[in-house]
């Protein structure tokens, strides 16, 4: 019997995904572990042997400073460079919505450097829809060999994505925007940006969810006559958990 990838999830006070994210992976083929960040201070060896991590979205310490603020600089306080490590290792890395922000704001995605940033909405109020996400990266692990189009919901009120012209060209370059809106732009992201990859194309971040359109019934469209079932967001996970010979 081959033996499931080991994801995992890890959540903060005020995260909301994390049994939504921990079941996309169980229908991938990973078997997920939702762990508190606290709880790694005492249990490093979760991360030092899993397979896959996860960021959950949500609304981490109730978004204080700015979202994903505080997550990432706990993320760095009680990890330290576990995560950098991890992917040294070659362990695929994804952060949703909050969890993007994190990651940005952590450092593990362009943006360390403050040339890279997840503003707010440009209609200046949080934004919950559905959207339509098309694939465009092969460097990205999570997105390579994607071949249809993701429906799925979005929920925030800091998704815009800016950067200067130097960074955009390097993301460009490098084959790195992992995801653009199909439908219409949400949030004024430039260049329709929803997700974004590392150079390495292992750490993805983006801000919609596709870990809410994995099971038919989730789609609000489903009973009707022109829905295309082979949208679902569980190819994004079922392509990082391949990775990994899942």
């Amino acid at each position: 019997m081959t033996t499931r990838p080991t994801a995992l999830v890890i959540a903060a006070p005020g995260t909301n995904r994390d049994a939504d994210v921990a079941l996309a992976l169980d229908l991938a083929g990973a078997q997920a572990r939702i762990t508190l960040l606290a709880e790694l201070a005492d249990h490093p060896d979760l991360i030092r042997t899993a397979d896959m991590v996860v960021v959950a979205g949500g609304f981490s310490y109730a978004d204080a400073l700015g979202a994903g603020r505080l997550f990432a600089l706990e993320l760095e306080r009680i990890l330290g460079d576990l995560v950098p490590q991890a992917v040294d290792r070659g362990v695929p890395v994804l952060g949703i919505c909050n969890g993007f922000q994190t990651l940005v704001r952590a450092g593990l995605l362009p943006g360390g450097d403050r040339r890279v940033a997840l503003g707010h909405n440009l209609s200046g109020i949080f934004d919950c829809r559905w959207v339509r996400l098309a694939p465009g990266s092969q460097r990205c692990v999570w997105t390579q060999g994607l071949d249809h189009d993701i429906d799925c919901p979005i929920a925030h009120g800091e998704g815009r994505f800016v950067c200067d012209d130097d960074t955009w060209q390097t993301l460009v370059d490098g084959d790195q925007i992992a995801l653009t809106y199909r439908s219409d732009n949400p949030n004024g992201s430039r260049g329709d940006v929803a997700g974004i990859c590392d150079p390495t194309g292992l750490v993805l971040g983006l801000m919609p969810h596709p870990e809410n359109h994995v099971l038919a019934r989730q789609h609000p469209r489903r009973h009707r006559p022109d829905h295309d079932p082979g949208r679902s967001g569980l190819a994004l996970f079922q392509r990082g958990v391949a990775h990994v010979g899942g």
